[in-house]
């Protein structure tokens, strides 16, 4: 069976230029995740907060992190994208933060196919204020549920490369247990 987790490719311009798999789509209140063993979207809950997911949201296939999980990605698109599809993206930049005490940061991209959003190439290229919805975002999704998201700092596209090569290299050290693992 085919799991994105492992099968899907990065692509051949990576990690300039990476394919992604969509769990959630922009302005949607239900936290989709992939499940690790089947390969499938699965709902996890409803948002808590009186709040959506401003961008597209999911998942780099290939990668590891200090989680347990695969890099997240926040997709930039003029539209939203549906669960379950396969976007080239551009990373453009990364949020440190961290969730419940440890940490997960998530990349920011955007959708290279998208004639609103394609031509970005950095985070400072980015309109300031959608990066502070993202942010804030971050910081309100959880509070319902009694949980702390502490939002750092964020920082351009070299890092964003850099970590995506650490959570490749990771993944690439683990990756017979992982798939082991799941299947």
């Amino acid at each position: 069976m085919f799991n994105p987790w492992h099968d899907l490719s990065l692509g051949d311009d990576a990690p300039h230029e990476i394919q992604v798999l969509i769990e959630i789509p922009a302005k949607s209140h239900v936290k989709y995740e992939l499940d690790k063993d089947s390969g499938l979207i699965r709902v996890d809950r409803i948002l808590h907060s009186a709040v959506y997911y401003p961008t597209n949201y999911g998942l780099i296939p290939q990668t590891y992190c200090e989680d347990n999980d695969p890099l997240d990605v926040f997709v930039f698109s003029s539209e939203p994208l549906i669960s379950n599809s396969i976007v080239v993206v551009r990373p453009v930049g990364i949020i440190h933060m961290e969730d419940g005490g440890e940490k997960d940061d998530k990349i920011i991209a955007v959708m290279v196919k998208d004639p609103e959003w394609g031509e970005f190439r950095h985070i400072k290229d980015l309109p300031p204020h959608r990066i502070r919805q993202l942010t804030q975002f971050l910081k309100d999704y959880k509070i319902l549920e009694n949980k702390q998201v502490v939002v750092k700092d964020i920082e351009g596209n070299t890092v964003a490369i850099n970590a995506i090569e650490d959570a490749r290299s990771l993944y690439q050290s683990k990756k017979t247990h992982l798939i082991k693992k799941t299947r």
